[in-house]
């Protein structure tokens, strides 16, 4: 188990580190695939992956991201609503073949998986873009990292002992100040060998504060789970389970670190 879960890793960083690395493109595609899988897991919760309701919030999803690589952002909240709309008239038109739960989690899934993703994208595409979005997994997964292994050592009180009984308070400020931490070294190393001029104090504030919104979304991904009584989203992924499994912290931090970028860095 430890084993693939290893070898997967690695894939998955291979993969992420060429995407990510090439922008443009190529990482709005695979943005927009990964999209798509997370709706589809999201949506296979409620029972609607392959039904007239999923195949609504699918193609809204590729709606929004055309809206988003043509520039034309100034429609979205136009589209927001026609969406809605959309998803209210499948429900009344089909009663009473959907539930409202089953409604809500179309609408809400084009943004906890498509919006929030897209600012993986949108952060690569800001003037230091380049940089920048490497922010984003350092400060989740790192956060992830560094949490467990201060948990493991030193952990004793119980942050959600419901949902996550083995997430430890002490875990959570480990977490947050080592993703700061790794964000004062990213820094020191762009300065060294990328010849730029990146801030410490700014860097260390992304990412502690990308970290800490990182568990929210870890926690979160938990707690729908545990409401719908499943252990993973999907199988997409050996080892790590599904698309929305391994980057349940990545669709929380991506937009945070976006904006944290331009209040902080100055990138607008």
């Amino acid at each position: 188990m430890f084993k693939t879960r290893l070898l997967s890793g690695i894939v998955l960083v291979i993969i992420l580190i060429a995407t990510v690395g090439m922008g443009g493109y190529v990482l709005f595609s695979v943005l927009g695939i990964i999209s798509l899988i997370g709706l589809s897991e999201l949506y296979k919760v409620v029972g609607v992956h392959n039904k007239v309701l999923g195949y609504a919030g699918y193609i809204a999803a590729v709606f929004y991201y055309l809206l988003l690589l043509t520039g034309h952002t100034e429609y979205i909240t136009m589209f927001t609503i026609l969406f809605l709309v959309i998803a209210m008239a499948v429900y009344v038109f089909t009663f009473p073949s959907f539930g409202a739960e089953q409604v809500m989690t179309v609408f809400f899934g084009l943004f906890y998986v498509a919006v929030m993703l897209s600012y993986v994208y949108q952060t690569r595409n800001l003037p230091d873009g380049g940089i920048l979005v490497w922010l984003i997994f350092l400060s989740s997964w790192g956060c992830d990292t560094c949490a467990y292994c201060v948990g493991v050592l030193i952990g004793k009180h119980k942050m959600a002992p419901k949902l996550s009984p083995k997430k430890s308070v002490e875990g959570g400020v480990g977490g947050v100040l080592g993703a700061a931490l790794l964000g004062v070294l990213f820094a020191l190393a762009v300065n060294r060998w990328a010849s730029a001029d990146a801030d410490l104090l700014h860097y260390a504030l992304i990412c502690g504060a990308g970290g800490m919104i990182s568990q929210i979304g870890d926690l979160a991904a938990s707690a729908v789970k545990r409401n719908h009584d499943i252990k993973d989203y999907g199988t997409l992924i050996p080892g790590h389970g599904g698309i929305l499994d391994r980057f349940d912290s990545v669709i929380f931090t991506a937009p945070v670190i976006y904006y944290l970028a331009i209040l902080l860095a100055g990138n607008i």
